[in-house]
């Protein structure tokens, strides 16, 4: 269906929860991020009514729908036999009903057009969300201390995988986005977190393995890898030299493991102890180990883990402790929260898409290059592939902005997976079908007559004479 303001719902679906916060606990507040869901879900069904629909069948596309409509949904049963606090599991929950949107609006055929003003949105959208969270923590937080935790968009690693496709894949170096990778690199230094570099190394290495489906090309991605650690090099001797505190605090962060009776610095502690307590509660009984906890159950810190923190926090915090947002890793609270039956079915699904496709975007690359939807398909790779690495220092389907991009992104994984496959069966289809039509020999000894059409526009012939050209006897 055509419609003129197709344009205006594709901006208002993606940009809205750039500016969405973690907002304190009133009623204004909350009152703010509503007015930022809304028009959010509104454009994003809007977009629905009006997206094209495929004509074949993709079993990709039926797997990935029907793992993500058992977790979501599913949760729906666990909510009815915990009996959770309805209002937390609404909120819990809300992430994932956006990337559920996000993922059925982008998986559909859209033309050329609107598929270049969804990755124009999606691509504005980080970097506002980026500049926004920047700002906004330096604004409202303290020292370096506190401002850390505040200054990192909850689609960072996201935004680096683009950057790192248009670098390493495409080929492609502009001035903004080199500029805007080494900002992201400062915020990175910044906000003194190990995970964010770890997570820009694996997406780096992924990049590289999707540009280099040979040998040959990976020799080319090597002098590409020594550009990129060149400017990740250059912005941290610029930070450490202009900001001596942030070489502090990475020092501090690095060798904080010795200050604790483990040897283990003590947020790994704390992240270990919260999982543990979820393990242990999800497998307590054969009905929860299969129909997980719920969104928005009560999990604590395991006190197995209270000895290790002597000295950084106290018995009394410990067990204060009482959280029913979703869990740090995002693995371990899936399965606490909807079980075998209907917790492990999303993350499955989500990186059954990311093999499939990546082994695909290899091949096609290397065969043809020139592929419509390739470079789509190597940018949508890249960005759901933040996901998981985002998920080793948090939830990336905690925050809602989070939950809507990557759910857009697995949504042009599969539709991009599923039109190119299409396109090379129509192909195969078609050549197996055409006539063979061979040289037939003419009565005149040593003289061939070819089949009519241009030969000298393909690579690797040459001007043929004029006496070749003509029609095939019947």
């Amino acid at each position: 269906m055509r419609n003129k303001f197709t344009a205006v719902w594709i901006w208002l679906f993606l940009v809205p929860l750039a500016l969405d916060f973690k907002a304190a606990e009133d009623a204004s507040s909350h009152l703010a991020q509503i007015l930022l869901v809304v028009p959010s879900v509104g454009a994003g069904l809007l977009l629905l009514l009006i997206a094209p629909r495929f004509e074949g069948r993709s079993h990709l596309r039926k797997l990935i729908t029907w793992g993500l409509l058992a977790t979501v949904l599913g949760s729906a049963v666990t909510q009815l036999l915990q009996g959770n606090d309805f209002g937390n599991y609404l909120r819990v929950l809300l992430p994932f009903m956006l990337f559920l949107l996000g993922y059925f609006v982008a998986c559909h055929p859209w033309s050329d057009v609107r598929l270049a003003q969804i990755e124009k949105a999606l691509f504005w959208a980080m970097v506002l969300s980026l500049v926004f969270s920047f700002v906004y923590g330096v604004a409202t937080g303290g020292g370096l201390d506190k401002v850390r935790f505040h200054i990192v968009s909850v689609t960072f690693l996201g935004l680096q995988a683009i950057l790192l496709h248009e670098f390493v894949v495409a080929h492609r170096h502009t001035r903004f986005a080199i500029a805007l990778f080494i900002g992201t690199v400062v915020i990175e230094l910044l906000s003194v977190t190990r995970s964010l570099l770890i997570g820009t190394a694996l997406l780096f290495v992924l990049a590289t393995w999707l540009s280099a489906p040979s040998l040959r090309h990976l020799l080319r991605a090597a002098t590409r890898a020594i550009m990129i650690c060149l400017l990740i090099g250059v912005a941290i001797v610029g930070v450490a030299s202009l900001m001596p505190s942030v070489s502090a605090h990475w020092t501090q962060r690095i060798f904080a493991s010795k200050e604790t009776e483990a040897g283990v610095d003590p947020t790994t502690i704390t992240r270990l102890a919260e999982m543990k307590d979820q393990y242990d509660q999800v497998t307590g009984t054969p009905s929860s180990l299969l129909l997980g906890e719920g969104y928005g159950h009560i999990y604590r810190y395991s006190p197995t883990y209270l000895a290790d923190l002597q000295g950084q926090m106290s018995a009394k915090d410990f067990f204060a402790i009482h959280e029913w947002v979703a869990g740090h890793n995002f693995w371990v609270y899936q399965l606490f929260a909807g079980g075998l039956l209907f917790g492990i079915a999303m993350p499955l699904a989500i990186l059954y898409a990311l093999y499939k496709a990546s082994q695909a975007h290899r091949e096609w690359r290397r065969r043809m290059p020139n592929l419509l939807y390739l470079p789509v398909l190597g940018r949508s790779i890249l960005l759901l592939a933040a996901l998981p690495a985002t998920s080793i220092g948090g939830n990336p389907l905690g925050p809602r902005f989070s939950g809507l991009i990557y759910g857009v992104a697995l949504g042009l994984v599969v539709a991009s997976y599923a039109r190119i496959a299409q396109t090379l069966r129509v192909r195969a289809t078609r050549r197996a079908h055409r006539p063979h039509r061979a040289p037939v020999m003419t009565p005149h000894a040593g003289v061939a007559q070819w089949p009519a059409g241009n030969l000298d526009a393909h690579a690797g012939m040459g001007q043929l004479p004029h006496s070749l050209h003509g029609r095939a006897r019947s």
